[in-house]
This record gives C-alpha cells, structure tokens and sequence, in this order.
C-alpha cells in the first residue's frame, strides 16, 4: 500500500478512535499506539505537553523518553516556541539536539493548537535518516489538527 492510502486510512481510522473518546489521556495514548501501529520505520511517537514554559512527556510508544523539555530547547522545544512543524532529515544537523534515543536519526514535530493556543506536540521518531517527507508532514498535521479539534470538545485536565 502506498504511503498517501495508508496515510488516508490511518486519519479515518482516528477519527473513529476519537469520536466518542472523552478523556484527554486515552485520546493522546491510543493516536500514540495507532501511529506506532500503522505508520512504517518509526521508533518512537507520542506526545509532550506544554505547561509553562516547559514541555512534559505525555502518552507515547516506544523506549523510555526524557520527562521536561524547556520550551526553545531541541526539535520539541522550538517547535512548541515557533509554533510550527518541524521536518529533521538528520537530527546531528539540528543545533541544540536533544538526543533521549541514539537510535533516532530523523524526526517530525508538530505543535497541536487547542483553543488558539499551543497545548503541546505531535513528535514522532525514526532510526531512519530522511525519514519524513512532504507527504507525511501534510498528513500528520491534518491528524494533529483532528485530535486538537477533539481537544477543544472535552474537558482537559488542569494541572
């Protein structure tokens, strides 16, 4: 299957996963398990919260992760600060990379806006260098976009 189809299924997949899905948690635990699942030479997919001026690890799958990510600090960082993706073909490129695997040699980043603010991010790794192309940026952000939308319909936890 191509990357745009399993792209296509994946996001109907998760619009069915968090249709009816009221809890911060599972919402951002299973998108973690689904991408993990469905998306081919990756090592590691979850997300980081921002409270603060700090960024704190949230559900994901893979190998244990760093916990608190200063806000401008690595790829996770500068992206909640710019708001906006990042696209790391080869993460010894990126200044200031904060390396939690060294398996990982690409990454993608990208920030999740509920109610017009940055609520966290969207960071998937791969051991692969080029990883992440156009393709699977436009289509992670429209997954981004779902789960913030979902997001907005809920009751977040207040920390």
């Amino acid at each position: 299957m191509g990357k745009e189809k399993t792209y296509a299924l994946m996001l109907e997949n998760l619009k069915d996963l968090l249709e009816d899905d009221d809890f911060e948690i599972s919402i951002l635990a299973n998108t973690s398990a689904l991408m993990m699942e469905r998306l081919e030479g990756l090592n590691w997919v979850g997300f980081y919260l921002l409270r603060g001026k700090e960024l704190l690890l949230g559900p994901f799958q893979g190998k244990v992760a760093c916990t608190r990510i200063p806000l401008g600090k690595g790829v996770v960082g500068s992206s909640a600060e710019r708001k906006e993706s990042i696209v790391v073909p080869d993460v010894n490129d990126f200044p200031g990379y904060i390396a939690c695997d060294e398996a990982t040699k690409s990454e993608i980043v990208i920030p999740l806006f509920v109610k017009g603010r940055v609520y966290g991010v969207l960071d998937i790794d791969s051991g692969r260098l080029n990883r992440f192309s156009r393709t699977d940026l436009r289509y992670l952000e429209d997954a981004a976009k779902l789960i913030a939308s979902r997001l907005e319909k809920i009751k977040l936890h207040e920390i």
